[in-house]
């Protein structure tokens, strides 16, 4: 147990010589410098900017309402009662409220600039995050710190700035992904970029649609004869079965004009027994 503790402690010394004969390897980051420096940030950052000029120009806005309100109030107010007062009062407070509540939905802790300003700046963040532990691990620093106030340091050496090497690290990466999409779009759009086991399945996709389309419009065309043929076969019914009623009627009436000849015969013997 001591001999391995000895060990230890031996490895331990030695690792912490050998690190203070090389000397500690330490770089910082500029964040301010690389989102300056970062296209989409820029852009994303002027709407940002303009939205803010704009929320901005409505607070003046209601804030000069206010003022008008107020002024209004103070050269009728001889002229008004008790009861008027009190209500322009009244709305002029509602007003007053109505600004602060919305200058705290903008620009408040939880407000919208806040927000939107953090959901602006967390993606450059993540790739500089990204960025640091790639190029920590590969050139072996022992320190990268952010150049900021959270981070604060009373000294930096210029050599130690690696914020370039960040940003084009993650220009790197925009143009790779970029041209990845490129390529993309181009092989999706050329097919005769395809392999031929591609061009074969995609072949065969379409022959089997063209096969379907084919089966349907035949079972379309046997329908349709089929429909044509309980039509006709319909029409001749109708006319059958209106000529067996038109028989059975014409029939009817022959037995009944039959009929009545005898009754009229039968009668006329009849009479004619009686008169002998």
């Amino acid at each position: 147990m001591k001999k391995s503790l000895l060990i230890l402690l031996i490895g331990f010394i030695s690792s912490f010589q050998l690190q203070a004969q090389r000397g500690l390897k330490i770089g910082y980051v500029d964040m301010d410098y690389i989102l300056d420096n970062v296209p989409e940030y820029k852009q994303a950052s002027q709407q940002l900017s303009g939205r803010v000029q704009q929320w901005k120009a409505e607070i003046e806005s209601k804030m000069q309402k206010v003022k008008d309100m107020k002024q209004n109030l103070e050269n009728e107010r001889p002229l008004l009662t008790k009861e008027l007062i009190e209500e322009r009062e009244e709305e002029i407070k509602y007003e007053e409220d109505q600004i602060v509540k919305y200058q705290q939905d903008k620009f408040g802790p939880q407000g919208a600039f806040i927000t939107q300003k953090r959901q602006l700046i967390q993606p450059v963040q993540d790739q500089v995050f990204n960025a640091v532990q790639e190029i920590g691990q590969t050139r072996e620093y022992d320190f990268i710190y952010e150049n900021s106030a959270d981070a604060l340091m009373l000294f930096s050496a210029k050599r130690h700035d690696i914020s370039d090497q960040i940003l084009a690290k993650i220009t790197r990466s925009s143009r790779k992904l970029e041209r990845e999409e490129q390529t993309e779009n181009k092989e999706g759009e050329d097919e005769n970029a395809a392999p031929e086991e591609y061009k074969s399945v995609i072949q065969a996709k379409e022959d089997k649609i063209e096969e379907q389309q084919r089966e349907e419009k035949r079972q379309a065309i046997e329908d349709k004869r089929e429909n044509e043929m309980n039509e006709r076969q319909r029409v001749r019914d109708s006319i059958r079965e209106a000529k067996r009623l038109e028989y059975e009627q014409r029939r009817q009436k022959m037995l009944e004009e039959r009929q009545q000849r005898r009754d009229s015969i039968e009668k006329a013997r009849n009479a004619e027994r009686n008169n002998n």
